[in-house]
């Protein structure tokens, strides 16, 4: 369904709760409208949940709120950057990919890129210790799901001669304020040539260059995890873990008792870490003897 042109998607069988399809990359701007639309709808749904945008770090609206937070890199200059948010380990990875003959650069969306990112998701069944989703899918599926908001997303290849080796689409969002990263993937088999770094380093330049203000990895923090490679590899680039609201906003009596007794969670939010990081380490373990594939660290 869409509201206000935008597509939302409505997830949960006892308590429905409606976001927008590509949060993170698209926000709300009129959320009395668009409560308004939904309750017009005639689908059911119990709770709707969107978050403010950066630089609204305080909350704008009465709404019950929680905090999510993004892992979010302020961008003025490539120079600056280069000189004062990155360490010297960091300088010394985009280094090594150039010297490792790395190319990076702003690629179109064409055939040539649709036939690299396929076969940069079908190098490994397993990612991170998961199964990885992207695995397998043929070139249209491919070419439909990268192909989303064209008019303003920026495509990056990493580059082995003529081979592609990683690549990063940047969805600019629609005030201009933040590029978001809505696929960084290398290829694990180059991971020595250091392709990621020097894709950040590029998508770093290309919002200096067009004067967007953030580059968005995601979040930082994903609910009660520790710190891992992911989010060393993102503070080590120059990510700030910055936290903004999230409302809450019940549209059935069943949405007011979920929102109280804190229902519209996830089971797993609710596990204590130390007993989830067990369990990863047990996932990990099964997929690695299940498929042969080569240990990744991020």
């Amino acid at each position: 369904m869409k509201v206000g042109g935008k597509g939302i998607r409505v997830e949960g069988r006892f308590i429905r709760i409606a976001r927008l399809e590509a949060e993170g990359f698209e926000f709300v701007g009129d959320p009395d409208a668009a409560l308004k639309a939904l309750r017009e709808s005639g689908v059911r749904v119990d709770l709707f949940t969107f978050t403010q945008s950066l630089p609204n770090t305080s909350p704008k609206y009465g709404y019950p709120i929680e905090w999510h937070n993004v892992a979010a890199l302020p961008v003025s200059t490539f120079d600056h950057w280069w000189k004062h948010q990155i360490n010297d380990k960091t300088r010394n990875m985009v280094r090594r990919a150039e010297k490792k003959g790395v190319t990076v650069r702003e690629v179109p969306f064409d055939d040539a890129l649709v036939e690299g990112i396929s076969a940069i998701y079908n190098e490994s069944p397993i990612r991170q210790g998961k199964p990885f989703w992207h695995y397998g899918k043929d070139l249209e599926t491919v070419r439909r799901e990268n192909g989303t908001f064209l008019d303003r997303s920026v495509f990056l290849g990493a580059f082995l001669g003529q081979c592609p080796i990683g690549f990063v689409k940047l969805v600019i969002d629609e005030g201009q304020v933040q590029a978001g990263l809505m696929q960084i993937v290398s290829m694990i088999r180059h991971r020595d040539r250091a392709p990621t770094n020097a894709l950040i380093a590029q998508a770093v330049r290309s919002c200096a260059e067009r004067g967007i203000p953030f580059l968005v990895y995601s979040k930082f923090a994903y609910g009660n995890k520790q710190r891992d490679s992911l989010s060393d590899f993102k503070q080590h680039n120059g990510f700030q873990r910055i936290d903004l609201p999230r409302y809450y906003v019940p549209l059935t009596r069943a949405g007011w008792v979920a929102l109280r007794l804190g229902l519209h969670h996830r089971l797993a939010d609710h596990i204590p870490e130390p007993v989830l990081a067990q369990l990863r380490k047990l996932r990990s373990l099964r997929h690695s003897r299940r498929f042969h594939v080569a240990k990744e660290p991020v």
